[in-house]
């Protein structure tokens, strides 16, 4: 019963190690990935074009709720 209690106590802090282990390295590869570009278009000055689009469809469409409810 001890070995068995040792091996069991063994694998728990070793699954604990890789588990948080590979969360990490997977959080940090969608940062390295996406966020950090997400970021650096955020800051950027210029628009682009469906931004600009999509802008325009949300403040009509905001309008026409506006008028016919008189409120958002």
């Amino acid at each position: 019963m001890e070995v068995f209690g040792m091996a069991a106590l063994f694998g728990l802090i070793l699954g604990l190690m890789f588990g948080v282990g590979c969360a990490f390295a997977v959080l940090y590869t969608i940062y390295m990935g996406g966020y950090r570009k997400a970021i650096r278009d955020s800051l950027s000055n210029t628009t682009s074009e469906k931004y600009v689009t999509e802008l325009r469809k949300a403040d009509e469409k905001l309008a026409k709720d506006l008028a016919v409810t008189g409120k958002f």
